[in-house]
């Protein structure tokens, strides 16, 4: 069945925040009707509806001694027909503990778009995503259930698009720490003086490295370690209030294929291999308004020490988050993987921190494990 022509999905919320005479909708054997045209003209007056507004109706409808309705009432309930609702099937739960050795269940594909009509792992996701005809409740119902395939379900149907969506591990620094290396020594060198930029002569620093002196690294350590602290702000601030922007998320098409780009994927398929770093493109964008203040606000060598040191633990964190979903690790990495893992498995709308909690702990989004 084309997505296009999909029945428009709901879950019990939508339907719990209609339940006006101005905007009334109700549920029965699993369909969602809006009966506000419908409220006034009611042979047993609007506040029998009304007192049923925002919930479902079919007991009430069955029911001998209040009024057991007729075939042909039902079939009036079908001209007001606007959706279904949704499975309420759920993976993430309150109890959910990671074993040492966390390895889920490989997903049926088939069978999961066949109970959820949500997303169909065996065709492109984004073409769907675009397309695709439920509420923002209930994408965000089940953008949260986790989904496991062993190879990466596609998000383009052609290869020159999809192989931009897939990143593995090790191409974070590969590309960030090279750059991270240059920013450190250009700020150690223009502490001692001006040197050209970047963009004229990007590989000056490596030559005048034997003119570095002790006083221009000490300036520079200090600038470093400041951009550490800051990434971790940034960190759990991007987290929370960019990744996990749920509530604001307006609902449409276009705003929920953006939340899936940028994060829903990941709780989606969160032990995909191939999504669990930023795509250098991505981050390179995502970075460039932050730098861009940072070269506002502070004087150029400050600026590209402290951008150093925030890119040096986005590198960290980048590859921690990879080894916190399928590596073997020390004790402290152990608690982190079991802290993160249940951020997926056990409630996303706590535990944010990925690198450390210390920032959960100042605002108060503890996740207990």
């Amino acid at each position: 069945m084309a997505v296009t022509k999909r029945v428009r999905i709901y879950t019990e919320e939508d339907v719990a925040n209609h339940k006006s005479a101005k905007s009334c909708w109700i549920t029965c054997r699993g369909k969602v009707y809006d009966v506000t045209g419908f409220v006034p003209d009611h042979p047993g007056g609007d506040d029998l509806i009304l007192a049923y507004a925002g919930m479902d109706v079919e007991n009430i409808m069955k029911d001998g001694d209040s009024h057991d309705h007729s075939d042909s009432a039902y079939d009036m309930l079908e001209e007001y027909v606007i959706g279904r609702l949704g499975t309420d099937a759920t993976v993430v739960r309150d109890d959910w503990e990671a074993p040492d050795d966390f390895h889920p269940e490989d997903t049926n594909s088939a069978e999961d778009f066949e109970k959820t009509q949500f997303l169909d792992l065996r065709t492109p996701l984004l073409s769907q995503m675009w397309q695709a005809n439920f509420s923002k409740s209930y994408y965000l119902q089940q953008v949260h259930q986790p989904r496991h395939l062993q190879e990466s379900a596609r998000l383009f149907a052609y290869d020159i698009f999809e192989v931009c969506t897939r990143t593995v591990w090790y191409v974070v620094p590969l590309v960030w720490l090279p750059i991270t290396a240059n920013l450190f020594l250009r700020s150690m060198l223009q502490f001692n003086g001006p040197i050209p930029t970047f963009l004229s002569n990007p590989l000056l620093p490596l030559s005048l490295t034997s003119t570095v002196t002790l006083d221009a690294f000490a300036k520079t350590l200090p600038c470093f370690f400041l951009g550490n602290f800051i990434w971790t702000i940034l960190e759990y601030g991007m987290h929370r209030f960019l990744f996990h922007i749920d509530e604001f998320l307006p609902d449409h098409s276009a705003f929920l294929t953006l939340h899936f780009l940028l994060h829903g994927i990941h709780h989606y398929m969160p032990m995909d291999r191939l999504r669990l770093v930023m795509p250098p493109l991505l981050f390179g964008i995502l970075q460039a308004p932050f730098t861009r203040l940072a070269y506002i606000l502070f004087p150029t060598p400050v600026a590209n020490g402290i951008i150093s040191g925030s890119f040096a633990f986005y590198i960290l964190y980048d590859c921690m988050h990879y080894a916190l979903h399928h590596t073997k690790l020390p004790a402290y990495l152990r608690h982190m993987k079991k802290y993160h893992l249940a951020h997926h498995y056990k409630n996303f709308e706590l535990g944010f921190g990925v690198t450390s909690k210390i920032w959960d702990y100042v605002f108060k989004t503890v996740l207990p494990v």
